[in-house]
């Protein structure tokens, strides 16, 4: 598109970003306020320890709101994901205290399990109409119910080299690291290096591509502006890991995760549909998309990564018990939710699922942190859930 001037073109262009991602702006502008906030009222929570702590407890909350995004933007919602969480974490510890499987073969048993509590689940919905609310309200019950037979009210403790997965640090590669001397974890450098190498090279080609074809971009000051703080959002997280331990295993499995799930929202056949399904499900069908299909795939996906969430989380807190996971499924539907996705299907985004997991982790964390009692900090959290709906029925209303 031709432009008139280069300032009218970045106003207008920054206009239209801002009132069609209003809520992942707000939620980002928000974290970088909450963590100001808490900084400024308690100097324990700006360190590299504390921070590091904080990304480690987010890990399974947002590799769960991955697979719930896309469950939520298909106009459907999963209640039972807690309770599988706890069912597959006890599977994976009873597999290896009870049975002697290694960790390898407990954790692929136990991925294989979540797939089919996603195929159970799926098949009702896809196939036999009951509504998703129903189906995981029954297995939320269910599960729990497995939950406590397998575990026999008990607390099953989890080996060191499983719990690694959860608790610990990938390696140094040449010079070992200490928080105290704040020596850099060179590994973590060198996966920061390659991260934004990757970034720039992606965003320059994208940028390439969209010129060819002629389509709209960015003028050249703001695109310069976008990468650059994106570029330096991303070297301050991992530098925080560097001057700590490095990059914790979750981190890293979330990482993964997340860039894959971005792929398949974004770039495959798969994830627009599931977007044509949530944005207009009789428009889809006419379409010749198999939305009973897509629909039992998108329920197996979300019991695949309840069971790596339920593995991480096990692996972190180092045992497996009856009361695990219990209110889960609602701070990671609070996540996807505060992160941009649409109660009403059709809208939402895997990094925006992360962030708003990262700002409900920072809440919690901050508040912890300054002594905050259980009700308070349950109420803030209601509170941020309830401006995130508003939000998105606010921009939707004036979008309309």
């Amino acid at each position: 598109m031709t432009t008139k001037s280069g300032s009218q073109t970045s106003l207008e262009i920054i206009k239209f970003s801002m009132r069609n991602n209003i809520r992942q702006y707000t939620m980002f502008i928000a974290l970088i306020g909450i963590m100001f906030i808490f900084s400024m009222i308690n100097d324990v929570f700006f360190t590299p320890r504390n921070l590091s702590t904080l990304f480690m407890q987010t890990a399974h909350i947002a590799i769960l709101a991955s697979g719930t995004v896309l469950v939520i933007v298909a106009g459907h919602i999963d209640l039972s994901i807690g309770a599988v969480v706890g069912l597959t974490g006890a599977i994976a510890a009873i597999l290896q205290v009870n049975y002697g499987l290694g960790v390898v073969p407990a954790i692929v048993v136990t991925l294989a399990i979540g797939a089919l509590i996603g195929l159970w689940q799926g098949y009702w919905v896809a196939y036999r109409d009951v509504p998703a609310f129903i189906v995981t309200l029954a297995g939320m019950m269910i599960f729990n119910g497995l939950l406590l037979g397998v575990t026999k009210g008990e607390t099953i403790a989890t080996s060191n080299t499983f719990n690694k997965i959860g608790q610990d640090y990938i390696p140094t590669l040449f010079v070992e690291n200490s928080p105290k001397d704040l020596l850099p974890h060179d590994t973590t450098i060198i996966f920061l290096v390659l991260i934004v190498i990757g970034y720039l090279w992606y965003e320059i080609k994208r940028r390439k591509e969209r010129i060819n074809y002629g389509f709209e971009i960015l003028p050249l000051k703001l695109f310069l502006l976008k990468i650059g703080l994106i570029t330096s959002l991303i070297t301050v997280i991992f530098l925080i890991m560097a001057l700590y331990l490095g990059i914790p295993y979750s981190i890293l499995i979330l990482m993964v995760i997340g860039s894959i799930y971005t792929f398949i929202t974004t770039k495959t056949t798969f994830g627009r549909h599931v977007y044509a399904i949530g944005g207009n499900k009789e428009a889809a069908k006419l379409s010749g998309i198999n939305i009973r299909q897509r629909t039992l795939w998108i329920f197996i996906s979300s019991g695949i990564l309840g069971a790596i969430g339920g593995i991480i989380y096990t692996a972190r807190v180092g045992s497996a018990a009856a009361s695990a996971g219990q209110g889960m499924e609602l701070d990671v539907i609070a996540a996807a939710i505060i992160g941009g996705t649409s109660t009403l299907g059709g809208q939402g985004t895997i990094i925006g699922a992360i962030i708003g997991a990262l700002v409900m982790s920072t809440l919690n964390n901050g508040m912890l942190l300054l002594d905050v009692g259980t009700t308070e900090r349950l109420i803030v959290r209601g509170l941020v859930l309830l401006l995130a709906v508003w939000i998105d029925i606010s921009s939707r209303k004036r979008n309309a």
